[in-house]
């Protein structure tokens, strides 16, 4: 007997059919909200080109583009994921860019995609420190510079780069643990969903690909038998060993 594959086609068939919808939504509010104001409609499902429909120009973005490390995060949670409200982060040109993150569910409760409206704050931020400074009051605020691109090489090394930081010594000069930390925390961002990734993150870190794997499954078995708030979301594996 063929297996029956008529619930995943309906299933398929009614995330095509929200992503379809939402396209004129994310039109409306940008049109409403005007030239400050970007709507991105991201489908989960091919991470690498998670944009399929995009209204107004803040990150730089177009369709066919990929999402951001904020995107990877939601990703890396899957049904799990919650919306993201009211964040503020900076693009790699100093836009401050407002924004927030909704996560889009199917009738089984599945997280598949995302509508994420960002607004540009920038001249609103300059003209509130204006103000502040003229009456005396200074409120400075640091924020953390996001990777907004079309090609999603570019977060992840972004990601990567941002992991090695956190040692604030390279990769030859981490012990085991060390390492293994590294990767699990790569894997929690949602890097290993996209495909390839492994080898990106072997080249950036100067390793073998083989070696990058290695340390992957190490990492994800030391947080199964460990679990903890930061732990990895579990991965769901193809047979060449890349994440769904």
């Amino acid at each position: 007997m063929r297996p029956d594959t008529d619930g995943d086609g309906q299933r398929t068939r009614e995330q095509d059919a929200i992503i379809a919808a939402l396209g004129p939504v994310a039109d409306g509010i940008a049109a409403t909200l005007g030239s400050f104001c970007e709507v991105v409609v991201h489908d989960f499902r091919r991470p690498e080109r998670s944009v399929v429909a995009i209204a107004g120009s803040v990150t730089g973005r177009s369709v066919g583009g990929s999402m951001s490390e904020i995107g990877m995060g939601v990703l890396a949670r899957g049904d799990e994921a919650e919306d993201r409200l009211n964040y503020v982060t900076r693009t790699s040109g100093g836009k401050l860019v407002k924004s927030s993150t909704m996560v889009l569910r199917d009738s089984a409760g599945t997280v598949f995609g995302a509508l994420c409206v960002n607004l540009d704050i920038t001249a609103v931020q300059q003209a509130g420190s204006l103000i502040g400074e003229l009456a005396g009051v200074q409120a400075p605020f640091g924020v953390p510079t996001t990777t907004f691109g079309n090609d999603i090489d570019s977060v992840v090394d972004a990601l990567v780069d941002t992991e090695q930081l956190r040692h604030s010594r390279p990769w030859n000069a981490l012990d085991r643990e060390e390492r293994l930390r590294l990767f699990a925390r790569l894997d929690a961002d949602g890097v290993f969903a996209v495909r390839g990734a492994p080898g990106r993150v072997a080249e950036r870190l100067g390793i073998s690909r083989a070696s990058a794997y290695s340390y992957l499954a190490q990492a994800r078995n030391a947080t199964t038998a460990e679990p903890g708030p930061d732990d990895a979301v579990p991965a769901h594996h193809e047979p060449n060993g890349e994440r769904t």
